[in-house]
């Protein structure tokens, strides 16, 4: 018996030594390098596991994924993620197989900013201008339909609802695109609330946006910067305020905007008078921040890649979207650069590492609140 016992303690050992199961503690550097990469979200082109995303999240320890529907960097000509909805089921099932603790992402606003499309199979909603002019129980009823099919295709998170204030109805990104609930403050607030709600009923984590509000700029910051200045209303504020105030805590998308009567120097994203001082401090806000995509030209084209990584966990976003998927050419190398330059920016005293340790425990806590966590 004796023999036999030891014979399976070394077949054992052997079989984890070959399949490389040796359990050695993480080292200091280790720990800080996977709180690092639980701090991204990453874009990639598949419509199914391709080699690079299957290598990538084994490589990495990513905070989450996020899907799109159109290539932007190859003008639409190569596919991307979502082209059916049982294909897209099929994808966040694989990648869920690959990391299961990863917040799955989509832009699902309704109307126009869908990647669920009707083209592709999906049942879209209306816009949220149209909502806007009807009940807060119609709203709630659309969230709760968007909810269950999000929840049915296997994402856990929505970049959405869209709180800016109509205060321009010809701005080209909000405006234009009927994303604005009103241009009334209280009555963005009843309505986001209630499409908030209805995403609840199916645990899909929400997002909030665009911060301090994107409502009456006159450009686009997907193509460069955007002045809000002379344009910016205070009571585009009012419905952050008015969520915070009544238990929201998911997530807090920033706006790549200046606003020069705040921060002469930076944009929202980058800038902590808006961050710490406004939307923590002021407003109260305890969840998690997330950059809007650091791939956008008002970062990249002014600041540079990695001066805008590090100024925007400086300001204090704890999770960075990097699509991958703007103007700029697609780079696998994107995921790794980013770690390697938040690791080193820590190690050079340019990030102080308590920044880290904080956005990951913000970034656990809601995780394990909707279940997502191991």
């Amino acid at each position: 018996m004796k023999k036999i016992i030891l014979i399976i303690i070394v077949a054992l050992g052997i079989l984890f030594l070959t399949k490389g199961y040796i359990y050695a503690p993480l080292t200091e550097e280790e720990k800080l390098r996977e709180k690092i990469e639980q701090m991204l979200i990453i874009g990639f082109r598949g419509t199914s596991i391709t080699p690079y995303i299957d290598q990538t999240l084994k490589d990495l320890n990513i905070g989450g994924v996020i899907l799109f529907d159109r290539d932007v960097p190859s003008g639409g000509e190569i596919e991307r993620n979502i082209i059916s909805p049982q294909q897209t089921k099929e994808l966040i099932s694989q990648l869920n197989k690959l990391s299961n603790d990863m917040f799955i992402a989509v832009d699902a606003e309704g109307g126009d900013v869908n990647r669920l499309k009707e083209k592709y199979g999906f049942t879209n909603i209306p816009s949220a201008e149209e909502m806007g002019k009807g009940s807060v129980e119609g709203t709630k009823s659309h969230g709760i339909f968007l909810g269950q099919q999000l929840s049915d295709l296997g994402f856990n998170l929505n970049f959405a609802p869209v709180v800016d204030v109509n205060v321009n109805p010809e701005n080209p990104v909000i405006g234009c695109l009927e994303r604005s609930f009103s241009n009334d403050p209280e009555k963005v607030y009843n309505h986001a609330s209630s499409f908030i709600e209805g995403l609840h009923q199916s645990n899909i984590v929400t997002a909030i946006k665009h911060f301090p509000g994107h409502g009456s700029s006159e450009n686009d910051s997907h193509l460069g910067m955007t002045d809000v200045t002379n344009t910016y209303k205070e009571e585009e504020l009012l419905p952050y305020e008015l969520l915070i105030e009544n238990g929201y805590n998911d997530m807090v998308m920033t706006a790549h905007i200046m606003n020069q009567n705040i921060d002469e120097n930076y944009p929202a994203t980058l800038s902590p008078l808006f961050l710490q001082n406004i939307l923590r401090e002021k407003i109260g806000f305890n969840g998690i921040i997330v950059s809007d995509d650091m791939n956008m030209g008002a970062i990249v084209d002014h600041y540079g890649f990695e001066e805008g990584l590090i100024m925007a966990i400086n300001a204090g976003c704890d999770l960075l979207i990097l699509s991958n998927n703007g103007l700029e050419k697609y780079d696998e190398l994107i995921p790794y650069k980013a770690v390697d330059i938040i690791f080193n920016a820590v190690k050079n005293n340019l990030i102080p590492e308590e920044l880290i340790n904080q956005s990951y425990d913000r970034i656990q806590s809601l995780k394990e609140s909707y279940g997502i966590k191991k």
